[in-house]
């Protein structure tokens, strides 16, 4: 199932507007400010969106408990010591402002640039809280919020983690040891933030136990001289290599990236929470494709001179018909944009678009997926004739590459004229 709920990001100082060729890739870059269904956001007064992040570990071999869960007695491993280092927090954010933030590289919210040497050493095992070093972070500031990116570093620049295996009923201490790791971040998606009132969000960074150690039989680790078993890369070296390889997803984010010790850049996504977000087979990654929900989901956004109106039309079956009225259609075809962003794709996979559209004129559209970051068409980009009687337009396309933000677009600009669009729906149709 597809994560619903997002959030409004962060932005920075606006910067001089530039347009755009319809015949390149990058045709429907955002320029201006935009308008979620019909409410004119720029004249809104600032709303401040603040963040809280705490720290813990988790013994459950569930994703998200309720209530964190404690070890049990016969616990097959438990941590006495975990601490890292946090370095910074990043947004991953869309925007449709001219920005001088590079939207692939995120934006650092913390620490102020005043201060960017400061840092937080975080106790998983003890359980850390941060507020009052977060009081200067605002998420809602002109941005659509996709990550929360958090920095971390072992403590002194190695860094171990301690605790206890069970072996034949007794608890053995042992030592795994981070030097693999020179820096990492976390990028938990805006779907993993809890809402704790409508001016503050929570994310909580929780580290699962069971993840990093269900499968691997720690018991056959050798013990050193000095009663401990230690984790390196020359003490259960084949087993420090596995640890290794689960350590970043047992923080369950959406995906990673770290520098390892030889100070090469990886990344990756964690598995079965990419699944929960790309949904299965079939599953129409639109949300409210049939505009039951109003506007709910899209983003109607104007620029360069366009003027146009959206209306949601109620149809007796109990269908929806989205009605939207170019009065100027402005100097480019995305002067008039119907978008929907954070649709997940899977590279290499086979995908279907399906819309109804028609139009009181004659003329040409584009439709598109594309990415928010780079302005990549990653799906396809189509000119169709939009006649005045219903027509459906299909697309079998496949991803160039995987993302969990791709972005929906259909350009009206240009002509004034009258569209009709029903049953918006994007699919896989292939395993």
């Amino acid at each position: 199932m597809r994560f619903l709920k997002s959030i409004v990001g962060c932005c920075v100082s606006a910067l001089i507007l530039v347009g755009c060729s319809d015949s390149k890739d990058t045709a429907g870059i955002e320029i201006g400010n935009p308008e979620i269904a019909d409410t004119d956001t720029v004249s809104q007064e600032p709303v401040v969106l603040a963040l809280t992040a705490d720290f813990s570990v988790d013994y459950d071999d569930v994703e998200q408990a309720v209530l964190a869960k404690k070890a049990a007695k016969d616990e097959p491993v438990l941590l006495d010591s975990f601490s890292m280092t946090l370095s910074e927090v990043r947004s991953y954010s869309s925007y449709y402002v001219a920005v001088s933030v590079d939207p692939t590289d995120g934006l650092q919210v913390w620490p102020d640039e005043a201060d960017l040497d400061t840092s937080i050493t975080i106790s998983f095992t003890e359980g850390s809280m941060v507020d009052e070093a977060f009081n200067n972070i605002n998420l809602e500031d002109g941005g659509y919020l996709k990550e929360i990116g958090v920095g971390l570093k072992p403590l002194d620049g190695k860094g171990s983690m301690y605790g206890r295996i069970l072996v034949d009923g007794e608890y053995v201490p042992f030592e795994y040891s981070l030097s693999a790791f020179q820096k990492v971040m976390l990028r938990y998606h805006f779907s993993q933030v809890e809402w704790v009132t409508d001016s503050l969000v929570n994310l909580s960074v929780v580290f699962y136990v069971r993840y990093l150690v269900d499968g691997l039989n720690l018991t056959e680790a050798e013990v050193s001289e000095d009663g401990v078993i230690h984790f390196n890369n020359t003490d259960n070296a084949a087993l420090w290599n596995r640890l290794n390889q689960r350590f970043l997803p047992s923080f369950r984010p959406l995906r990673f990236n770290y520098v390892n010790a030889q100070g090469n850049a990886l990344e990756d996504y964690v598995a079965d929470i990419w699944e929960g977000v790309v949904g299965a087979m079939s599953d129409n990654t639109i949300e409210n494709g049939d505009f039951s929900d109003g506007l709910d989901h899209w983003i109607f956004f104007k620029q360069l001179y366009g003027e146009a109106t959206a209306t949601i039309i109620d149809e007796k079956d109990g269908s929806h018909i989205l009605k939207v009225d170019v009065t100027n259609g402005g100097s480019k075809s995305y002067s008039v944009q119907l978008i929907q962003e954070d649709v997940a794709l899977v590279a290499k996979k086979k995908y279907k678009c399906v819309f109804t559209i028609w139009s009181d004129v004659e003329g040409q559209i584009t439709a598109r997926i594309g990415t928010y970051d780079d302005y990549e068409t990653v799906g396809f980009m189509e000119h169709p004739i939009v006649k005045t009687s219903g027509q459906s337009f299909e697309k079998e396309f496949t991803p160039s590459e995987s993302t969990p933000f791709a972005r929906f677009e259909l350009n009206l600009g240009k002509m004034e004229r009258t569209f009709y669009i029903k049953d918006v729906k994007i699919y896989r149709i292939e395993e």
